[in-house]
């Protein structure tokens, strides 16, 4: 495979939660602000939770100030891992061929893992943790660190060669992700876009929005290594 640095969004990529972050983030909100339904009709998927606090901010005519975020922060995550453990409504698990498709990566030396996910880090760990999928990543670039997820792909590159990603893995990076957006951050750093349809987008969606792949899903483990296989060097 010659190198290859692999980077994963969470949410409608490796899992999905049954709508556990939506509740949680409408919940902190209304605790800390007096706002009900807060994030009602907010396109959700593909943004950074970042971003998201400063829409819902906006909307209700509240300053956007570093305190507020802290304060959300610190009264969503207990709520997090409290709603993790309820379905919900909607799809709730690890999307097919995840796990073996981690497993498989994982064995390969030069092959390096990374999480590029608009959550916050703790949120992030704590819905890989309760889906056992936190083994495979030690590291990782996190919505706290921008509002814009065409940032987070350009921290994740520099983060790689800060944590000695050799030069081969970081010329030959792969984005998977379910939505536009993870498409663009993966174009903004010169990724290759790998796209799933197992969000909340379909794979002529995704198609359209100008991913360089698509797949139904991440069953098909021996294709994703192929792809991530003949993926050509970044131009300089």
């Amino acid at each position: 495979m010659s190198g290859a640095l692999v980077l994963f969004d969470i949410d409608g990529t490796l899992l999905l939660s049954g709508g556990a972050g939506v509740r949680s983030m409408t919940r902190a909100f209304e605790t800390i602000f007096g706002v009900a339904d807060a994030f009602a009709g907010m396109v959700i998927a593909g943004r950074t939770d970042t971003y998201l606090l400063s829409t819902a901010m906006a909307r209700a005519g509240l300053p956007d100030t570093a305190e507020a975020h802290a304060r959300f922060h610190a009264s969503y995550l207990p709520i997090l891992a409290g709603e993790i453990r309820e379905q919900g409504n909607g799809r709730y698990g690890v999307m097919p061929g995840v796990e073996p498709l981690l497993g498989a990566l994982q064995e390969r030396d030069d092959v390096h893992l990374a999480l590029l996910t608009g959550n916050y880090e703790q949120a992030a760990k704590i819905k890989l943790a309760h889906f056992g999928l936190s083994h495979f990543f030690e590291w990782g670039v996190f919505g706290e660190e921008s509002p814009d997820r065409n940032v987070l792909g350009l921290i994740a590159l520099a983060r790689a060669e800060a944590r000695s990603v050799p030069a081969a893995a970081r010329e030959k990076p792969v984005v998977i992700g379910d939505t536009p957006d993870d498409i663009a951050c993966a174009h903004a750093a010169g990724a290759l876009a790998l796209a799933v349809a197992t969000g909340s987008y379909s794979v002529e969606q995704l198609r359209a929005a100008g991913a360089d792949i698509v797949l139904p899903d991440l069953s098909d483990t021996e294709t994703v290594l192929e792809t991530i296989r003949a993926r050509p060097r970044r131009a300089r």
